[in-house]
């Protein structure tokens, strides 16, 4: 048989897609971002689901003509196609817009079977479609999310989650834990390490070069140098001394309201908040539709739509697919930089002792 013409990229990336909950708006958005061909140009999707779920929403969507392959495994994906794998072969039963075992079990059947092929190399990045906790705690699933699961997979204690859309970036500290947590939790070296592994990804990720982050306070005005709590002057602020004493370049603490109110945030190539809805609830007022949630500090490349399963909006298929598109096209653009970051920084020119020599006298 002839070989087919290559278009687009020499290479397609392969991009593993698990469904989420099939309850939710999971499957929706991942179907009206893939019906598209443009982006067949770049990558091969391979959805971790079942057929059945697809040819059901495009009965209901009206999208005849959107066309899949369906595999028993990553190993049988056809490039340029949108590839569907039968993770499970049971009757599929929706109960849209509700948290159901049966949803969790098999967004769990199809998160597992991704994050194996991505370990195995089947795929080069994983994007995840939304979860339900509460569904996904039903079939014994332990952690508050994929980013804790992630970690815990890929054997590292420190993960950093960060929100992503166009050249806004918001980092956070602590993640899934209750706000009478969140003092208890944070240390000078656990933000240290926060902010370490945040300049690590905007550099080997993102491909800045020299970022600059600013950090926030975890109080209101920033602490007010000790009249609204002292958690700024006691732990953070010694956290980003630290980090300046390591080259890192680090700002803050500043208070989050006037922060994101203000235009100092572009300023910074990245925004690393405290807690949660600190920095969630702002950047979600700023980026709802197009926000990408993105793992640094995994070996992997993982992205996430920076929305949840939707159930009370499930049934009425209505949802946006923007922000399931922006993260596969982040996925691609994150492994991209990784070869690219790792091709420039391996084999670096050795400095001659002459050279070190003057540089010692250029700063004398």
């Amino acid at each position: 048989m002839e070989k087919e013409k290559e278009v687009g990229s020499a290479h397609p990336i392969r991009v593993g897609i698990s469904i989420g909950d099939i309850n939710g708006i999971g499957p929706e958005v991942t179907l009206k971002a893939l019906k598209d061909n443009r982006i067949l140009l770049d990558c091969t999707p391979i959805v971790y689901g079942n057929t059945k779920v697809f040819s059901g929403l495009k009965k209901e969507l009206g999208e005849q003509e959107f066309n899949y392959q369906a595999c028993k495994s990553a190993d049988e994906a056809v490039n340029r196609k949108v590839n569907i794998v039968n993770v499970w072969t049971d009757e599929v039963v929706f109960e849209r817009g509700q948290v159901t075992e049966t949803g969790g079990k098999y967004a769990y059947q199809s998160l597992e079977k991704a994050t194996s092929d991505l370990a195995s190399g089947k795929i080069d990045v994983l994007v995840t479609a939304p979860i339900s906790k509460e569904a996904m705690a039903k079939t014994g699933f332990k952690f508050p999310g994929h980013t804790e699961y992630l970690a815990d997979m890929a054997g590292n204690e420190q993960v950093l989650m960060v929100l992503v859309a166009d050249h806004l970036r918001v980092a956070l500290v602590t993640t899934h834990i209750p706000i009478k947590e969140v003092h208890a939790a944070l240390t000078k070296d656990l933000i240290l390490t926060k902010i370490k592994l945040f300049e690590s990804s905007l550099m080997k990720d993102f491909g800045i070069i020299k970022p600059k982050i600013a950090v926030l306070g975890l109080n209101p005005h920033a602490g007010e140098n000790g009249k609204i709590g002292t958690e700024e002057i006691e732990i953070i602020q010694p956290a980003i001394q630290q980090a300046r004493v390591e080259h890192i370049q680090a700002f803050g603490p500043y208070p989050a309201d006037g922060f994101f109110g203000s235009e100092a945030r572009s300023n910074f190539d990245g925004v690393l908040a405290m807690y949660h809805d600190q920095g969630l609830s702002a950047f979600k007022a700023l980026a709802f539709d197009s926000g990408v949630n993105f793992t640094a500090g995994l070996p992997i490349v993982r992205t996430s739509p920076d929305h949840g399963t939707a159930f009370d909006i499930a049934s009425k298929f209505v949802a946006s697919e923007q922000s399931m598109r922006a993260s596969i096209y982040m996925a691609m653009d994150v492994y991209r930089n990784r070869k690219m970051h790792k091709e420039i920084t391996a084999n670096p020119l050795k400095v001659s002792p002459k050279e070190k020599r003057n540089s010692r006298s250029d700063i004398e």
